[in-house]
């Protein structure tokens, strides 16, 4: 037993020191209401299962179990890790029914082991942690393990799914079909143990852990500040960090719960495993320099011709607007000087030349009240973008990302063009019910 749990310990980063197999071990306790029932579907001697339990338990520091001669109650710390784990079976569940089925398919495979023995923290964080890296000494480098022990938990996985998941490349090691599609599982599962930890402390009143926000452009420069702000203020022991790559690799890390949800400009959606929210409109302004030629003055088409443009890059959602306009008007295209999704860069090159974009005003908050850039009177017939948040449907969010989506809510719902319908909905609750 004793070993088993420094093995599933390997990342001490993954869970905050929860073990996976005790995490098993617990949810068999808690459907079958007692640890003599539980021994039995376990294979397992009583004793071990007891000191399984009790190692989860100090691990938590809270009781998971009322123990009562009627058998083995959870208390409110028990349901609340119950939940989690139960979304964890349901992940590694799924990963073994399609192993299952992938293996009737195939002459002469091995056979598919139990959902039981995917329940193992080493294996899942090395497999996801070289889904991302691709070489094994990375892994053993990143794990404080040795390479050999890293492969021997990749090997050890596969045996148990009977399927490849990566395959040598001149790129390193890389995932199959099948192995990539897992990974995204497998960080679910991580994503889900590491927030049980949160879970049990908001329960005693102090939201912690990481919360993971992909922002996009358009949210970044007032609100989600304040937010963050506002949310520290209250609860200090958080801690929150932001991504800012492009939206498709946020949905991504959105679908491997490696982001708790991502704020900015809305996408039409085509895939069910998302879903979103609207927060509030922006409307897009035509925006230069304070000083600019054009400043003060009723525009035209001809005006505009003569001057370079900075803006965002070809088919993103608010260039494809600008375009739909000038197509309207039975104008060209515009072919702008600077293609850029930096902000820096756009605030540098508008407040130094003579160049024009088109853009949401609050982006360039600070700027216009610093009296840097102006608005020209060139009217953009109503364009305006959606910002809203995109969630993965189904998630179940930490403490800590719930209250600071909240804040998120409460502060656009207040500004000009916010949804206040929508700022008081738990997160959870409202991809539900979408």
């Amino acid at each position: 037993m004793k070993a088993s749990a420094q093995a599933d310990n390997g990342r001490g980063d993954i869970g905050g020191g929860l073990s996976l197999h005790h995490l098993h071990v617990f949810t068999v306790v808690a459907s079958a209401g007692g640890v003599r029932r539980s021994a039995e579907t376990l294979y397992r001697a009583s004793s071990a299962v007891t000191r399984a339990i009790a190692q989860l338990e100090r691990s938590l520091g809270v009781p998971l179990f009322e123990r009562k001669a009627s058998g083995m109650l959870l208390t409110a710390a028990g349901e609340t890790v119950y939940a989690r784990a139960r979304r964890i079976e349901a992940e590694l569940d799924a990963v073994r029914d399609e192993a299952l089925a992938l293996q009737r398919g195939q002459r002469g495979a091995s056979g598919v082991g139990a959902t039981a023995a995917l329940f193992h923290t080493r294996r899942l964080s090395s497999a996801a942690l070289l889904a991302d890296v691709h070489h094994m000494s990375t892994v053993a480098h990143a794990c404080g393990l040795t390479q050999p022990a890293i492969s021997a938990a990749i090997a050890r996985l596969e045996e148990n799914l009977a399927q490849p998941l990566f395959r040598r490349t001149p790129r390193g090691m890389v995932p199959t079909p099948v192995g990539e599609r897992w990974v995204v599982r497998f960080k679910r599962v991580l994503g889900e143990l590491r927030n049980i930890q949160a879970d049990v402390a908001a329960l005693q009143g102090v939201l912690e852990g990481v919360v993971t926000v992909g922002a996009l452009p358009m949210i970044r420069t007032i609100v989600l500040p304040a937010a963050i702000a506002n949310v520290l203020a209250r609860h200090p022991r958080l801690r929150i960090r932001t991504l800012e790559s492009p939206y498709g690799d946020l949905c991504a890390r959105l679908l491997s719960a490696e982001v708790d949800f991502i704020l900015g400009a809305l996408r039409p959606l085509r895939d069910a495993s998302l879903r979103t929210r609207l927060l509030l409109h922006e409307d897009i302004a035509l925006i230069a320099r304070a000083g600019h030629p054009l400043a003060g003055r009723r525009l035209g088409f001809d005006d505009l011709a003569r001057y370079p443009w900075v803006l965002s890059r070809a088919s993103t959602p608010l260039r494809d607007q600008l375009d739909d306009f000038f197509r309207r008007k039975g104008q060209p295209l515009l072919v702008p000087s600077v293609e850029t999704a930096d902000l820096a860069l756009l605030r540098g090159l508008l407040l130094h030349s003579d160049m024009l974009t088109a853009l949401s005003v609050h982006q360039l908050h600070y700027e216009f009240e610093a009296g840097g850039l102006a608005m020209l009177d060139f009217p953009l017939d109503g364009m305006r973008r959606e910002i809203g948040v995109t969630t993965r449907t189904g998630a179940r969010l930490s403490p800590g990302a719930d209250a600071l989506l909240r804040e998120i809510s409460r502060l656009a719902a207040s500004m000009p063009g916010g949804d206040g319908a929508a700022a008081p909905a738990r997160e959870d609750e409202a991809s539900r019910s979408r």
